[in-house]
């Protein structure tokens, strides 16, 4: 079951990350069309939700970042505590090299932004933007050229991208969440508490859904990153299946909550985050310490810090490589990590807040753009060398056993 939720799982995201790269491009091209003004007018145009007493207004941009990704959050921590519990996580010696390869993939790419942004004199607190994996995009390039190799790199690289998930989760949970409100952050803790208290009894899909609601609402209030609320919402949702009918709440969640997310949250973000217009951008602007220290994270940060991790814990013997790879195969995979589009720049816009067209988000989203496609194509490259061989290899081996 754990095996074929994670290949629904992927099936899903690769397919996803095509529509997620067409509205990025889409968003590009908007941005610089006749139609720019009505575009970047669109994202700051604010608007009122008000249930009785119940108030909060937010730009159409806003309300994308804190409301319909809380639900991207919502379902990457169910993914996570679905791993955790039940899937490929739950073998600590599967865990040793992803999680080894996602913690030197977060570390490297922080430590070539600081570099560059030092030698540079540029802005120290974009360093956490190159850190997050696109896991919809970097499974969708790997679909493509990935035809041949071993699947056991499609769950390393899909590990990888869960615990690296997790780390920016809790990087925009330190940094992110300043200036917190107490009293309705105490109200959905206790909230949280009595949740999972009664997790243990079986509970209508309904009550779930208005208790996501209330505790999103309460942190939202608070000035808490609705990204962690969901999170911390998702650890409450039960994973063993109710006596009634034997069905798991969370993977019921999870399968009709993705669907959303992959097709309509994901691209909506991404259509709204990529648009940067390039009418009368300068070379200086292009070549500004943010965009190459983003862009040099993501290309050059990322494939060194996971390869290097993975190949010193196998080579230590705490680890192993992906079954049936070769070393060849995970630099590609290493590449891919580079591409961090989505969470990059959810991280770009809280790191550097402000309008959708500022020349801080600007910088940020040029530097991801540039960082993302650069990793996509020599990771496809590389991987599509791989395949090759391994095909080759395959059919070499096959014309000698026959003869």
């Amino acid at each position: 079951m754990a095996h074929k939720l994670t290949l629904d799982f992927l099936k899903t995201e690769t397919a996803s990350g095509v529509v997620l790269g067409l509205a990025a491009v889409a968003a590009l091209i908007v941005a610089n069309s006749p139609l720019s003004e009505a575009y970047f007018h669109w994202l700051k145009s604010e608007h009122l939700f008000q249930a009785g007493p119940l108030s909060l207004q937010l730009s159409v941009s806003e309300w994308i970042k804190e409301g319909l990704m809380a639900l991207f959050f919502l379902v990457v921590g169910l993914e996570i505590k679905y791993e955790i519990l039940k899937g490929e996580l739950s073998d600590p010696k599967k865990l040793v090299t992803p999680v080894a390869a996602a913690l030197g993939g977060m570390l490297a790419p922080a430590g070539v932004y600081l570099l560059i942004s030092t030698g540079l004199q540029g802005p120290h607190q974009g360093w956490p933007i190159p850190l997050a994996t696109d896991i919809a995009f970097a499974l969708a390039v790997f679909a493509v050229v990935g035809k041949g190799l071993p699947s056991s790199l499609r769950v390393f690289l899909l590990t990888l991208a869960i615990v690296d998930d997790l780390g920016a989760i809790g990087l925009i949970a330190v940094l992110f969440s300043a200036g917190v409100d107490w009293a309705p952050l105490a109200w959905a803790g206790a909230l949280l508490v009595f949740g999972a208290l009664m997790s243990r009894r079986t509970i209508a899909a309904p009550f779930w859904v208005m208790g996501f609601l209330t505790v999103w609402w309460l942190s939202v209030q608070a000035g808490l990153s609705t990204s962690l609320a969901a999170v911390a919402f998702a650890c409450i949702v039960p994973v063993s299946p109710r006596a009634a009918d034997g069905q798991s709440p969370l993977k019921e969640a999870m399968h009709d909550l993705h669907p959303y997310v992959a097709w309509l949250v994901l691209p909506l973000f991404a259509f709204a985050k990529a648009g940067v217009s390039f009418a009368g951008l300068s070379l200086d602007q292009m070549l500004a310490p943010l965009v190459l220290g983003i862009a040099a994270g993501l290309f050059i940060g990322k494939q060194l810090g996971v390869f290097a991790a993975a190949w010193l814990v196998t080579r230590l013997g705490l680890g192993a490589k992906p079954s049936r790879s070769t070393w060849l195969q995970v630099y590609g995979v290493s590449l891919l990590c580079g591409v961090g589009f989505t969470m990059s720049l959810f991280i770009g816009a809280l790191a550097f807040p402000g309008a959708v067209d500022s020349p801080e988000q600007v910088e940020v989203k040029l530097g991801v753009i540039l960082g993302s496609v650069l990793s996509a194509t020599l990771g496809g490259v590389v991987l599509s060398l791989a395949s090759r061989r391994t095909r080759g290899s395959e059919a070499s081996s096959g014309s000698i056993t026959e003869s």
